[in-house]
């Protein structure tokens, strides 16, 4: 008797253990789902003097890393959040494609929707420049409309106010591979040329991690992304792993300062390498210009 009671508990204890891991296994698997696919938009005012009076209020919405990401058919999801946060201008900071699975045209069902909402501005990420085909890309975005800022600049206008628009080349198109490191000349030469002007400056570059670079040219808000919000995020530590950043990557989400400079990054919407991001919803960047 006091065998078959063993046997019954024995038995309970493995019947409980395999509901338990399986039912972990189904909310970890649900979990995944929703933090891969449910867009947050991220929201902050920037303050500055230098802001014409005629910009105040305006909103600019960062997108970054899309990776040929597709939420919900024809991006409807994503383009819907863009709607919503009734953006003056749309910046898209590179990797709209991935170089491994190559796959222009999801990317363009998200832009041929975002040239509707509001004028897109855009620069190249290091998946375009390795992805051997930037010229075809580069030539369908012209072709709806957006504004390529490869080392351009534009000059913005609203009422009797002006800011510049700028953006670097990734400089990934000086390389061919991660093991190449990062050649950052052509890059500090376009700031160079751009460091004096006392106007109101913003920057659209896919690398946070050169942010020093443009504090050293004066450069005054920066949006780019890059980092995937370190992949993997640890509440209340940050990321764990970025490109070009390593193992505990300084920057991987929301806004960095130094001096006058400051940076907004995004943590992106798709996958490169890893698939799965944990902590880290993909995320579009809604930022606000406020006259101080």
């Amino acid at each position: 008797m006091f065998c078959e009671v063993n046997m019954i508990k024995k038995t309970s204890g493995k019947i409980i253990v395999l509901l338990s891991t399986t039912m972990f296994l189904i909310s970890f698997i649900f979990f995944c789902i929703w933090q891969n696919n449910s867009i947050t938009i991220s929201k902050y005012d920037y303050v500055n003097s230098k802001i014409p009076h005629d910009f105040n209020n305006f909103t600019i919405a960062h997108i970054s890393d899309l990776h040929n990401k597709m939420f919900g058919k024809n991006q409807v999801k994503l383009l819907n959040k863009v709607k919503s946060i009734s953006p003056d201008i749309i910046v898209i900071t590179g990797d709209l494609i991935d170089r491994r699975k190559y796959d222009l045209d999801t990317a363009i069902k998200f832009v041929s929707g975002a040239v509707k909402i509001a004028p897109v501005y855009y620069v190249s990420g290091n998946h375009e420049a390795w992805s051997g085909k930037f010229p075809l890309i580069k030539e369908k975005l012209m072709d709806m409309g957006v504004y390529i800022l490869d080392d351009k600049a534009f000059k913005l206008s609203k009422g009797s106010g002006s800011i510049h628009l700028l953006g670097l080349s990734d400089p990934d198109f000086l390389t061919s591979n991660y093991m190449d490191g990062t050649d950052t000349s052509k890059m500090g030469e376009q700031l160079t040329k751009w460091s004096t002007d006392k106007s109101f400056k913003i920057l659209l570059s896919h690398r946070p991690e050169l942010f020093d670079l443009y504090f050293q040219n004066n450069i005054d808000l920066i949006f780019t992304g890059h980092a995937h919000g370190g992949q993997f995020r640890i509440p209340g530590i940050g990321g764990v792993i970025a490109p070009d950043q390593g193992i505990f990557p300084k920057y991987t989400s929301g806004s960095y300062n130094k001096g006058i400079s400051t940076m907004f990054v995004s943590r992106g919407l798709g996958n490169s390498i890893f698939p799965i991001r944990i902590f880290n919803r993909p995320e579009i960047v809604q930022v606000t210009l406020k006259v101080q």
